[in-house]
């Protein structure tokens, strides 16, 4: 019978032990990860008609350090952040807050970043944090479900052609750039943590 061997990701190395404290951390750090994920929503990069933000990158690093039980509440804490009218998202205010900016056409993305946590959270519990290839391979399935769960809210509202000329193609390159270096990252962290 084969079990499946269950690892800590980085995070769990600065919780304390007590049951208190620990959940008090827990809950800083989801908070923390809602400003991260809103800090790198509104850093973006304008080329042609979309903007490019940093935060697929903000997710895979959540996802990778937290696991995927802190990771997934992160997300769906900063989701109810954007739910409640908070401007955390990378086109609020300026394209309006709250349940209806979310049912707009970065919907199914916002939907997928939830779904990226989990699966990279899932990978980081099992170690696959510490393994660059196996990483990648573990954020490049999460990155491509989320764009496809983005694609398909987007061809609903402006039709298939359009939804893979602007909400896939554009993306393609700096998302791949973006699963790279966060599967270089996470493992180099550990790598240093070995070392000291």
């Amino acid at each position: 019978m084969t079990t499946a061997t269950t690892t800590r990701p980085l995070v769990f190395l600065a919780l304390p032990q007590d049951g208190a404290a620990r959940l008090a951390t827990q809950f800083f750090l989801a908070i923390a990860g809602t400003l991260l994920l809103t800090l790198s929503a509104k850093t973006r990069v304008v080329l042609g008609p979309v903007d490019i933000s940093m935060q697929t990158l903000a997710v895979f690093l959540i996802a990778a350090a937290f696991g995927m039980r802190l990771g997934v509440a992160t997300l769906l804490l900063y989701m109810a952040e954007g739910a409640m009218g908070f401007p955390v998202f990378q086109g609020t205010p300026e394209k309006g807050i709250g349940i209806a900016y979310m049912l707009g056409s970065t919907g199914g993305y916002l939907a997928g970043f939830v779904v990226m946590a989990a699966i990279v959270g899932w990978a980081a519990d099992r170690g696959w944090d510490r393994h660059p290839i196996k990483l990648f391979n573990a954020m490049l399935v999460a990155e491509v479900i989320m764009m496809a769960m983005g694609f398909a809210w987007l061809a609903l509202l402006i039709g298939p052609e359009k939804s893979w000329q602007f909400g896939v193609v554009p993306f393609i390159v700096g998302d791949l750039i973006k699963v790279a270096l966060a599967a270089c990252l996470v493992p180099a962290v550990w790598s240093l943590l070995k070392r000291s």
